[in-house]
């Protein structure tokens, strides 16, 4: 009999219940995650290079939109994320954010300590990131 390739604790993982996502969607959020992405590095470059006083309104307004139109993307798909580590680390990752853009936490430091984290989560196997945690 042939082993079956992988690790075997990953049978036991429970996972979030699984939806429906139409395909356009998808499709549509990687064009979205772009967007994103450009929002995104604007934000870290405004907090890490001193240049300019604080990150632009445009592109705060554009990566916290399409930040939630990826999370509705990805909430059609996965329907218990606020269980499941990537719904935690979406939420930690929105706190941290607020807290940094309003000052109560170092702005440099935590802004790019969330750009650390989300790139983790974003490159975690599907196993990890959809883990339920509760």
């Amino acid at each position: 009999m042939r082993e079956k390739p992988g690790n075997a604790c990953e049978d036991n993982v429970k996972m979030g219940r699984i939806g429906y996502r139409p395909y356009w969607v998808l499709h549509l959020s990687l064009l979205i995650r772009a967007v994103h992405q450009v929002g995104a590095a604007v934000f870290l470059a405004a907090y890490l290079i001193d240049a300019i006083p604080g990150p632009p309104m445009l592109y705060v307004v554009v990566a916290f939109l399409s930040g939630g139109l990826l999370f509705i993307s990805e909430w059609m798909r996965h329907r218990q994320s606020y269980r499941e580590l990537s719904g935690m680390t979406t939420l930690m990752k929105i706190i941290f954010m607020g807290a940094a853009f309003h000052g109560f936490l170092p702005p440099q430091e935590t802004v790019l300590l969330v750009f650390v984290i989300a790139s983790i989560m974003a490159h975690a196997p599907k196993r990890v990131r959809h883990r339920l945690l509760f």
